[in-house]
């Protein structure tokens, strides 16, 4: 599987990411493909607020449809992440849609994404974790190398992912932003 690390988020995309339920199901979808229903239970939230977010992902192209099943008498729609092998671009480049609007749009998604790690972090939580935070000036083969090993980590865990509470597993995050940065 090919991992897209130069792949430009469009507008769309930051506009459904710019809220924090929207983010979290990405996250859930990545493991296994789920219902509205199944969704909202896992995350607390009404059938048909699940479901209004989940197209609202579908419409933006982030997730699909990978089957139908009927239950009750009805359809359920099972969704999933469309590049759940594949990281989510976290930071706009720079070189992306520029203006007001798309100004604005980015603001709200550094947002969203900040009230996710917020709700993610690591209070009380036991086990191996590791953060970082850093502005280097490096070589670009070890910028290269870097790059390489935070994308085949991301790989390794959306493709060992299991649906919710999965016995034997254990919730975990991983949120990772690398980007080569404008000179001063």
């Amino acid at each position: 599987m090919a991992l897209q690390h130069d792949r430009v988020p469009e507008l769309d995309e930051l506009r459904a990411t710019a809220h924090p339920v929207r983010l979290r199901l990405l996250s859930l979808l990545t493991g296994a493909a789920l219902s509205a229903a199944e969704a909202g239970r896992e995350l607390g939230l009404s059938q048909a607020a699940a479901s209004y977010h989940l197209r609202v992902l579908e419409r933006a192209g982030l997730v699909v449809v990978v089957e139908v099943v009927r239950i009750r008498g009805g359809d359920a729609k099972r969704y999933r992440h469309l590049s759940s092998a594949q990281p989510f671009p976290l930071v706009v480049p720079p070189d992306s849609p520029t203006g007001p609007d798309a100004a604005d749009e980015r603001a709200q998604y550094v947002e969203a994404l900040v009230d996710e790690l917020r709700r993610r972090s690591p209070r009380r939580a036991s086990g191996p974790q590791v953060s970082t935070d850093a502005e280097l000036w490096v070589d670009p083969e070890t910028w290269r190398r870097v790059v390489h090993h935070v994308g085949q980590a991301s790989a390794l865990l959306h493709a060992a992912a299991q649906p919710p509470r999965t016995p034997g597993t254990a919730p975990v995050s991983m949120t990772a932003a690398l980007f080569p940065m404008r000179r001063p």
